[in-house]
């Protein structure tokens, strides 16, 4: 290969190469996701997630019926947002658990007896410190535990299964201290 066809093909591997680096560029701007859960009654479901789970409530916000409808969210129904976060003083960015609800228009609950009863968002795996400590708290908040559970997954993890007050399906995973 002459020097001239090296220093070509050489530039054509590198362009080819900043080529495929830009295309994997990330889709996301975040390493994290948003969760919205539209429940009946949201004093009831906030205190269930702050203390019976241990989630931590931070600034929510509002959004105007006709911004909601405008969105395509709601039929022109507002909506106040409370926020909570699994572990407010971990560095860097958190998932955010958005509970809302709308009391003048109350939605249909969906069949949770099994997870596979209905289609769509199902359940939300939180990953705790302690399973012992955890059980013990939704046992005194007198949660009903699904299955034989908490069970034992290997590596030191136990899965707990659950339902909010809503009936959505939620685990805990962790170990047992």
């Amino acid at each position: 290969m002459t020097p001239t066809l090296r220093i070509l093909a050489t530039s054509l591997a590198f362009s080819t190469f900043g080529l495929a680096q830009e295309e994997k560029a990330p889709v996301f701007s975040a390493a994290t996701a948003d969760i919205g859960i539209v429940v009946k009654d949201l004093e009831k479901s906030a205190k269930f997630y702050t203390e019976t789970l241990g989630l931590t409530e931070v600034k929510g916000f509002s959004v105007p019926a006709e911004k909601a409808a405008g969105l395509g969210l709601t039929d022109n129904q507002p909506a106040t947002i409370r926020v909570f976060v699994l572990n407010p003083k971990a560095k860097g960015p958190k998932t955010k658990f958005k509970l809302m609800s709308f009391p003048g228009a109350p939605g249909k609950m969906q069949d949770q007896k099994f997870i596979h009863s209905s289609i769509g968002v199902s359940y939300l795996t939180l990953f705790v410190t302690d399973m012992n400590k955890s059980v013990e708290k939704l046992k005194a908040a007198k949660v009903k535990l699904l299955g034989k559970t908490p069970t034992d997954l290997g590596g030191g993890n136990f899965i707990t299964v659950f339902h909010d007050p809503d009936g959505n399906f939620i685990e805990l995973i962790g170990p047992k201290k």
